[in-house]
């Protein structure tokens, strides 16, 4: 039976996924074999030695150390595309305030209460003060083009909006899901020059960090309206808060609340809403129950931040999984240790990403935890299980 603690409210949904697959979960689970997770910080845990995944039931991971996760074998999931449409749903929202300044007539409605009569006529002589722009025939630049960036575009195409994408990364299935009409940009640079609106979609990364900021700025169209629904810290506040002083920036808006933006002129800040949609939270929770699931049971890897993706159907009697570094050779000395033994393969896949590798070899006949214990002490392996 597998252990998964939970933190942070989970959907029902998810831990469904698992308890009906015989699995114990629960928020007071010991020594666990997967957490299931939200936004809980990990930075600074020490994991237990069992530990072998980590799921976030979403699709930031910015919360969870990636990098130490890898050196220890732990894997870590997130929930590409299951909040999608949530996320999507509040840019249409965003774009509309980017445009028109419907929270401060709301604001200003209130405020005429008790005029009687008179409210028509002040409705009529104040409301110029909070128009704006129309959507259609204005440039929407999306940078990042994953499940969220994609829908946008086309959301925005659908609005008769051009639509300039930039994603240096792009995968397969996003391109498919792209609408045909969502023209590529040349450059980040062309995609700031030529937008009317931008669309952040991007993950939160090293790379990314600040990557909106005085120098992007001096790129960009004066008057250009910004949508934040990627991570607060992808944009520098001080030079957003700069360049909406310039004029350089219409409007602001950004799902991610901090002192610095909260009150500023012509920032619309909202407290992470994107994903906070019930059915949101049900994908995300079951997405990452079946990842843990399928990693427990079978040694698939789908959907990892920071570990390849590897799946393979499953032959033979036993499977060695082998999370190692990725260096010349690895390959050849596990095999030749089980070939050492005697041990037919069956079947077996390697796959790559960045400094380190995972290794399925589906074997003919069973072998002990000595003999994973022997591939372990190998130089460069970080975790073996057999299953």
């Amino acid at each position: 039976m597998f252990k998964i603690k939970t933190m942070n409210s989970i959907s029902p949904l998810g831990i469904e996924a698992l308890t009906k697959r015989g699995c114990a979960v629960g928020a007071e689970i010991d020594a666990p074999d997967a957490l299931l997770i939200r936004s809980a910080d990990l930075h600074g845990m020490q994991p237990n030695k069992e530990l072998l995944c980590i799921a976030r039931a979403g699709a930031g991971y910015n919360n969870i150390p990636v990098e130490d996760c890898a050196e220890q074998g732990i894997v870590v999931f997130n929930s590409p595309g299951a909040n999608a449409e949530a996320v999507k749903e509040l840019e249409m929202c965003s774009l509309v305030m980017a445009s028109r300044d419907v929270l401060g007539s709301i604001a200003w409605v209130k405020s005429i209460a008790g005029e009687g009569d008179k409210i028509p006529a002040l409705v009529e002589k104040g409301k110029n003060a909070f128009g704006g722009p129309e959507l259609m025939g204005k440039t929407m630049g999306v940078i990042g083009l994953g499940a969220t960036g994609a829908l946008v575009a086309n959301l925005a195409v659908s609005l008769d909006m051009s639509v300039l994408g930039y994603d240096p990364f792009m995968s397969v299935d996003a391109a498919w899901n792209l609408s045909r009409d969502v023209r590529r940009a040349e450059s980040l640079d062309d995609l700031l020059s030529k937008s009317d609106y931008i669309s952040l979609n991007v993950p939160y990364t090293d790379e990314t960090h600040h990557m909106i900021k005085a120098e992007t700025f001096a790129k960009m169209k004066d008057g250009v309206r910004i949508i934040n629904e990627s991570r607060g810290e992808v944009v520098c506040d001080e030079d957003m808060l700069a360049a909406i002083d310039s004029g350089r920036v219409a409007r602001y808006v950004t799902d991610f609340p901090n002192e610095k933006l909260i009150g500023q002129r012509n920032v619309i800040v909202m407290p992470h809403l994107g994903a906070c949609t019930p059915e949101s939270e049900d994908r995300c929770a079951v997405m990452g129950a079946n990842q843990i699931y399928d990693y427990l049971l079978n040694g698939n890897i789908k959907n990892s931040v920071n570990l390849p993706n590897v799946s393979l159907n499953r032959m033979g009697v036993c499977r060695l999984c082998v999370i190692h570094r990725n260096v010349p050779r690895m390959i050849t000395r596990i095999l030749d240790f089980i070939s050492d033994k005697n041990i037919n393969v069956e079947h077996m896949i390697n796959k790559p990403r960045g400094g380190y590798a995972y290794t399925i070899v589906d074997l003919g006949q069973p072998i002990g935890e000595d003999t994973a214990e022997q591939i372990l002490a190998m130089p460069e392996v970080l975790r073996v299980r057999v299953i």
